[in-house]
């Protein structure tokens, strides 16, 4: 006795059928058209990507940005030096003036 599951029998391979294979009903030949859909890669069927204007902008930021160094070496050094001739001086409204300004970005 043989059972015949989703229209598979003895000897029968068991293929995924899709929504389109199922609604075409018996037609055994797929059209050339679906066929050479099928054969081309999504580069070769015109498929791209373009970016707005401002992801643009966002990329010639990044790349300028990239030429700068992460620290100004400079200006450490002369703080630095600054700090050990005992030369440097801090403005203590300012600090307070710029703690405050951080304060209220964070909390609001």
């Amino acid at each position: 006795m043989s059972v015949d599951l989703n229209g598979i029998g003895p000897g029968q391979v068991n293929t995924t059928r899709t929504t389109a294979d199922k609604s075409s009903g018996s037609q055994s030949t797929p059209s050339p058209a679906a066929d050479q859909a099928k054969a081309q890669s999504p580069a070769a069927r015109g498929e791209n990507v373009s970016l707005s204007n401002q992801a643009k902008n966002l990329k010639q930021l990044e790349q300028k940005l990239g030429d700068y160094p992460e620290m100004d070496d400079d200006r450490i050094a002369q703080i630095r030096s600054a700090l050990e001739d005992g030369s440097y001086k801090i403005d203590a409204e300012k600090l307070a003036q710029k703690m405050l300004e951080m304060d209220k970005s964070i909390f609001g």
